[in-house]
Parts: C-alpha cells; sequence; structure tokens
C-alpha cells in the first residue's frame, strides 16, 4: 500500500509558499492514502450572476485538490502540474453553502498521476460536479524548491 510522505500541516505549509495565491482559501479536512478531502468557504468573489458558484472556482478547488493528492504522495515536488482536466458541471450548487471536494488517486506512475474529483456543496448528498484531472510528476532533478 502507498503511504502518504506530507501530511496535512506539511500539505497547508508547502501551499503557503509554493502556490499563495491561494494559501488559506483551500483546507485540507482529511488525508488518507491515495484520497484528499478538501474545502473551499465560499464568498461573495466566488459567485456569478444568479448568486450561483462560479466555474472557475469549482474547477480552481479540483485542481487544488488534485495538486494536494499528488503532493501527499509525491512528497515535495511542487513542479507537479496539470497536464489534463476534463470537467462536468452536474448541479447547482446550494446557496451560501461551502464546497468541499473528495480526491482519489486513480493511478500513481513515475511520471503521471490520475486522479477523480467529486465536488460537493455541503449539506448535501449527490455532487455538484466531477473533475478527472491528470498530473505530470517531474523526475526528482528537476525539483528546485
Amino acid at each position: 500500500m502507498a503511504e502518504i510522505k506530507l501530511n496535512i500541516d506539511a500539505l497547508h505549509d508547502l501551499l503557503e509558499v509554493v502556490f499563495p495565491q491561494i494559501a488559506g482559501q483551500i483546507q485540507v479536512v482529511s488525508l488518507e492514502p491515495m484520497f484528499v478531502r478538501t474545502r473551499l468557504a465560499i464568498t461573495e468573489s466566488n459567485l456569478r450572476p444568479g448568486g450561483t458558484v462560479s466555474g472557475p472556482t469549482m474547477f480552481t478547488l479540483a485542481d487544488v485538490s488534485a495538486y494536494i493528492a499528488v503532493l501527499s504522495m509525491v512528497g515535495n515536488k511542487p513542479l507537479c502540474v496539470t497536464t489534463s482536466c476534463g470537467m462536468d458541471f452536474m448541479r447547482k450548487p446550494a446557496a451560501g453553502a461551502d464546497l468541499t471536494c473528495e480526491t482519489r488517486v486513480l493511478k500513481l506512475g513515475r511520471a503521471l498521476a490520475v486522479m477523480d474529483c467529486l465536488i460537493f456543496s455541503e449539506g448535501k448528498p449527490e455532487p455538484v460536479a466531477r473533475a478527472n484531472m491528470t498530473y505530470a510528476i517531474p523526475p526528482s532533478k528537476a525539483e528546485g524548491v
């Protein structure tokens, strides 16, 4: 079984350094091998006309959650990057509710990781969006942070 290389505190610390534009916005709620649950507190800046959460906000949550899932398993390799994403917006999030994202690492290879992300509107059992993400994992010699 794969083991976690970065715990929740280490992930939050790393995000503050390498991804300051989102630091503090997305929190890791729980972490298991090959699985992470994150949370995004929705504010007025995340809403689009009509009062619903914007698509770019949900994409950001999925993308950062996938990044966190990869880093939790490969360690301090901040140069991991998104190589592919497909996203389905399935239903309107509940007004004013925070979003949670459940990300499963489906395949973790040496060069690529494939994840499935389900986004939920807090308090609702049905997902509001789903994303499939693929990340490139750089070789260890390429890391400079």
